[in-house]
């Protein structure tokens, strides 16, 4: 199998420092245009390791994005938005980053190139073999991360990745890899487009379904998520309102009783 980095080839556009802003952006959104498409592509894969992952939350096991640079914020930007979304604890689906922490905000030198930080960052969370790791990469090769899928196997951990080219390490190191194949970004070798965009809705897809499947909406609702802000406790006010054919007074009762829009419901139907 030949592995062809895709995500660093030049593209079709040249002399960009030429280009007037409506030409640039125009060129930027035809390339994005082709992003779903090629997310399309790949939905079989998407749904396998899905279909692990549900397994495994069910059965009380946790979700771990790893990765470096903008890979890595994209898994922790998807982890951080569970509690609140889905009303789940913090250490359901967690989100970690070569560098650690402070690599979230700035680039931490040679921090991707590690072969052995991965796994170290795992064990401080007592990663099992009930977890699944996913790894996330766009090129494919980053050793932080291809490493610490190798050492999962080592332990019967699950694993898959989110990259952006075909046959890479990290794909044929994955036992459930999904393979985005987006092509040459408008400026050559910036992953943070249209690879990250691509990483960005397969992330989405893998956390809203698993939270489905675990039951956390209703209808189409998110029913579990945190109140905590005026944005969302109206919404849920709107949703006991539509819920249970009620006024909004009626709901805003319920609501300030159970603190919850679930609760509110059930209790609100006895």
């Amino acid at each position: 199998m030949t592995f062809i980095k895709t995500t660093e080839q030049d593209s079709n556009y040249n002399n960009l420092e030429n280009m007037s802003i409506n030409e640039i952006i125009n060129s930027i959104n035809q390339e994005d245009k082709t992003v779903p498409l090629a997310v399309e592509k790949a939905l079989p894969q998407i749904e396998a390791l899905i279909e692990q992952v549900v397994v495994k939350l069910k059965s009380g096991g946790r979700l771990f994005y790893i990765g470096a640079g903008t890979s890595g914020r994209l898994g922790i930007l998807d982890s951080s938005e569970c509690p609140p979304t889905f009303g789940v604890n913090h250490d359901l689906v967690i989100g970690l980053i070569a560098g650690g922490d402070n690599a979230i905000r700035k680039a931490v030198e040679n921090a991707e190139d590690s072969t052995t930080q991965g796994w170290l960052d795992l064990l401080d969370y007592n990663i099992s073999e009930n977890d699944v790791v996913i790894g996330i990469a766009a090129s494919g090769t980053t050793p932080y991360v291809i490493s610490t899928l190798e050492k999962c196997h080592e332990h019967n951990i699950i694993t898959g990745c989110i990259t952006c080219n075909m046959n890479s390490p990290l794909s044929l190191t994955a036992k459930y890899p999904i393979e985005v194949i987006v092509g040459p970004e408008f400026l050559t070798g910036s992953s943070r487009m249209k690879a990250g965009t691509a990483q960005k809705l397969v992330l989405n897809m893998i956390t809203t379904t698993s939270m489905i499947q675990l039951g956390k909406v209703k209808g189409n609702k998110m029913v579990d998520m945190q109140l905590s802000n005026d944005k969302l406790v109206h919404r849920a006010v709107k949703m006991i309102m539509d819920e249970l054919h009620i006024s909004e007074s009626e709901a805003s009762v319920l609501l300030s009783k159970h603190k919850n829009v679930r609760e509110s419901i059930v209790n609100g139907r006895k």
